[in-house]
């Protein structure tokens, strides 16, 4: 079986559940799945790259939901008017996913040395963070692949963030920067 096909029936429930919840609709969730999974097939060799499949399938989702919704605006712009009253254009409604150069390496910054400091947790607690943050697992799919149950997810989670902080908070060059929540 191609690494395509394996992504398709691995997350195709995903996409599909996402796309539903965006649309609100089941037509409109269908032909937004279809268009993602038409990227997806015409980027075929960008797909055994992406480390986090997840996360990769869930940005081209939103950009074509985004992208979509855009268009959609622009075209209904000549069949009924607009509302005199809005004073926030409703483009601007949509979220948009373009960063300042200086809020990209802040954000790399920031994030280099999350990771950095994350080395200083258990690995345990390493472990669940990085499911749970970075390959943006649910907690039911942690628990299977930790054998753990949804609790415990949970509670290493919640001991997880609570340390980091901790760790972040201690260091005294980060003193400024770090903002206890």
């Amino acid at each position: 079986m191609s690494k395509i096909c394996e992504v398709y029936e691995e997350f195709n429930r995903y996409i599909y559940h996402l796309c539903l919840k965006l649309t609100r609709n089941p037509l409109e969730a269908e032909d937004l799945m279809q268009e993602v999974w038409v990227k997806v097939v015409r980027n075929e060799k960008q797909v055994e790259q992406v480390d986090h499949i997840k996360a990769w399938l869930t940005t081209i989702t939103m950009n074509t939901f985004r992208d979509r919704y855009r268009k959609n605006v622009r075209r209904s712009k000549y069949v009924m008017s607009q509302p005199e009253t809005l004073d926030v254009p409703i483009l601007d409604l949509v979220p948009n996913n373009e960063v300042s150069t200086e809020e990209q390496i802040e954000k790399e910054v920031v994030t280099t040395i999350v990771q950095e400091k994350m080395k200083q947790l258990d690995s345990i607690y390493q472990k669940t963070l990085w499911y749970f943050y970075v390959e943006q697992y649910s907690l039911a799919e942690i628990s299977m692949l930790m054998k753990v149950s949804i609790g415990t997810v949970k509670s290493r989670l919640f001991r997880a963030k609570q340390r980091l902080k901790e760790i972040l908070l201690s260091d005294r060059n980060l003193a400024d920067v770090v903002v206890p929540v």
